[in-house]
């Protein structure tokens, strides 16, 4: 559907196009000094505005007023999309936007409005779907002009400012002469939008089966690069989800060529330069095909959720690497963007000095002066020679193969190694602290939070480091105090800001930290703000038409959305029904199980023809098609049992325990003085319960 109107869009708007480029994003820049204009941004605390706060185009916020101010006017509006972290949106700003003769055009003919794509996912999910529509393709800036009905016209991306200054022209010109044809026009991408946000229900459950998963994976695999891994390509991007997704599935089905698929792709990504190999911490992706330069921004929800997918691996590959990836990650977190209350901010910039990657590379000179002695080693590691010069004569860090096979070809002792390492790390951190520091977006996301709860618990899970849980229940008793109340979530915390309402991705994705937080420390407090949670989503978000779930509650946008398929953050329907198989396994609840396999079917089809997009559903379909346990333990020393049980790989498998007695299914009536037993079930049906977990682990191999 979306190729059909693409190609009729094309027809019209030939002239248009012409001046349409596509550029990935990476950052942009701090604040600026020279004051001479100041717009309504001013009064914003987002990074992003207020970088444009001071532009001679007169900005203004996302707002209904601005639209009705639009049809007051009878003035087109204009609506640019970008986020704080981003290259191209830096680069149009500073050549157009900051252009007094753009401006002028700009402020003459439209109402200007500009999107921080963080704060209002939901804005940006609609005109990034009617840019696809009209292009066939999108990126950020974002920039649409729609009709002061909020029916968009044109859509584009980066443009210089000469072919800026030429679409404002012609599409004012379309509008003044011709406007029966801009509302024609206007009215079929709207009508696409809305066409792209149906799902058709279906009650036939006969599609959920072993073969739509396998014919799932099968059609993916041509896609897979088995040398560098991720998919094939020229820019790869590190898609948690996917990975996953993936190892559960190679485990359960004992698929060794997918197994090995994620362990190449594992490895390559903690080798390779969208590693931060000394402070930490995964930039944003790889702009080529072997994982060795990247865009430089660093966002939390691309580590928060590769702590999830490196500690998971750890239990199945046992590599140490992936340890020490997940311990290096949090310390990068801690240091660079832990809010002194308890939150984590939402990205570092990629460019400081108005150079990307400036903070992160290095020239020769400059590491043989900081090394000394131990530069021609350090050299040899990290690929320092002439063939892999970046850009201005530096070097991004990469590696190529293990640390096993390297300290035996240079003859080194595992001691010494580590020696050498802590060396090098400790040299090259002091003298980067000496730049300049790109800057920290500060906004506080509390879907992306969410989702790096899991990471620590999963780090937990996996390590045993107290630690770690610690920093899950901290952001979790940050979040409640700061983004909660009896209304409902927050979408972003920052002291002094608007208030945002949640959007649906916050309430899924907290709900199922929450869960996981409550299958871990076992406090029915956890479980219990799950519920609540989706109860309130399923108030708010609830789509009778498609029985799936809207992404925002409100009506001011031009079509509804519902966001089914996977980015880079897992689908929030895909989530939602996650935690309806969880709920429904945890109380016994067959309409909550029944809700989330009914969501399910009608994504099947999706998910065969395209499971990169679909993971987060496929694992569902994992835990639908093949066997699915309840580990329940019940007694004083439950808590020390589930941790025994969390350290093991065990994919569709919901362990819980009570250390009290409980009226929960899974636990009434097995409260004993006596001792702590080990309870494994299959839909309810359990087996004569046990008291280690090696007795568990065997009735669970035998089931």
């Amino acid at each position: 559907m979306m190729r059909r109107l693409y190609l009729g869009f094309s027809c019209i708007n030939l002239f248009i196009m012409s001046a349409m480029l596509l550029f990935s994003c990476a950052d942009i820049k701090g604040q600026k000094s020279d004051h001479k204009y100041t717009n309504d941004l001013i009064d914003e605390t987002s990074p992003y505005l207020l970088q444009h706060a001071h532009n001679p185009v007169n900005w203004r916020p996302w707002s209904p007023e601005a639209l009705e101010d639009a049809k007051k006017e009878n003035k087109l509006v204009l609506v640019s999309v970008g986020y704080s972290s981003c290259h191209w949106c830096h680069v149009m700003e500073e050549e157009t936007f900051e252009d007094e003769e753009v401006a002028k055009l700009m402020n003459e003919n439209f109402i200007n409005i500009k999107v921080d794509r963080e704060e209002r996912p939901d804005v940006d999910h609609v005109y990034m779907t009617a840019l696809q529509l009209i292009k066939g393709n999108g990126g950020w800036p974002l920039n649409v002009i729609t009709l002061p009905n909020g029916k968009p016209i044109y859509g584009g991306t980066y443009h210089t400012k000469e072919q800026w200054k030429k679409v404002l022209s012609e599409i004012s010109k379309l509008y003044t002469e011709n406007p029966e044809k801009a509302n024609e026009y206007a009215d079929m991408v709207a009508q696409g939008i809305q066409e792209v946000n149906l799902v058709q229900p279906v009650t036939d459950l006969d599609g959920l089966n072993q073969d739509a998963l396998k014919e799932s994976v099968g059609t993916w695999k041509a896609n897979w690069d088995f040398e560098w891994g991720g998919n094939k390509g020229v820019q790869k991007f590190m898609i948690p989800v996917n990975l996953d997704f993936l190892l559960d599935y190679a485990v359960l089905t004992e698929d060794e060529e997918s197994k090995g698929f994620v362990k190449t792709t594992l490895d390559r990504i903690a080798w390779g330069g969208v590693y931060d190999h000394i402070a930490g911490g995964f930039y944003r992706y790889s702009t080529d095909s072997q994982w060795k330069v990247p865009h430089f921004e660093k966002m939390l929800y691309d580590n928060a959720q590769l702590l999830s997918l490196y500690s998971k691996a750890y239990k199945v590959f046992d590599e140490p690497m992936y340890k020490k990836v997940v311990e290096e990650t949090i310390a990068f977190l801690d240091r660079e963007m832990k809010n002194p209350e308890g939150g984590y901010y939402a990205a570092i910039d990629a460019d400081s000095e108005g150079e990307e990657g400036k903070y992160y590379v290095w020239t020769e000179e400059e590491l043989k002066t900081i090394l000394g002695d131990d530069f021609e080693l350090f050299a040899k590691y990290f690929n320092i020679k002439p063939s892999n010069i970046w850009e201005n004569d530096t070097y991004v860090l990469f590696r190529t193969n293990g640390d096993e096979d390297f300290i035996k070809e240079n003859n080194i002792s595992s001691e010494a190694w580590e020696d050498y390492q802590e060396v090098w790390r400790a040299k090259i951190l002091a003298a980067r602290k000496k730049r300049i520091r790109p800057n920290t977006d500060d906004k506080i996301i509390t879907s992306w939070n969410a989702l790096l709860i899991n990471g620590f618990v999963d780090a937990y899970n996996t390590f045993g480091d107290s630690s770690y849980l610690d920093r899950a229940e901290e952001v979790f008793g940050f979040l409640k105090k700061n983004s909660y109340s009896k209304s409902g979530l927050l979408h972003t915390y920052k002291k002094g800001s608007r208030k945002k309402d949640g959007f649906l991705e916050d309430y899924a994705f907290l709900a199922n930290a929450c869960l996981n937080l409550y299958s871990t420390v076992l406090h029915p407090s956890y479980l219990d703000f799950a519920k609540n949670l989706h109860e309130t989503a399923t108030t708010k978000f609830a789509d009778e038409e498609s029985g799936m779930y809207t992404f925002n509650s409100s009506k001011e946008l031009i079509s509804k959305i519902i966001k089914t398929d996977d980015g880079v953050l897992p689908s929030p329907n895909a989530m939602m029904a996650e935690n309806l198989l969880l709920l429904g396994h945890i109380d016994y609840n067959k309409d909550a199980t029944l809700k989330a396999r009914t969501m399910l079917s009608a994504i099947v089809p999706a998910l065969v023809e395209s499971a990169y997009n679909y993971s987060k559903w496929n694992s569902l379909l994992l835990k639908t098609t093949y066997p699915y346990y309840e580990i329940a333990v019940v007694g004083s020393d439950a808590p020390n049992l589930v941790s025994e049980l969390q350290k093991k790989h065990l994919p569709n498998t919901l362990i819980v325990g009570s250390s009290s007695k409980s009226e929960l299914p899974l636990f009434k009536g097995r409260y004993s003085d006596d001792g702590t037993y080990i309870y494994v079930c299959q839909d309810h049906t359990c087996k004569l319960p046990v008291a280690t977990t090696e007795e568990a682990m065997e009735q669970l191999n035998n089931f």
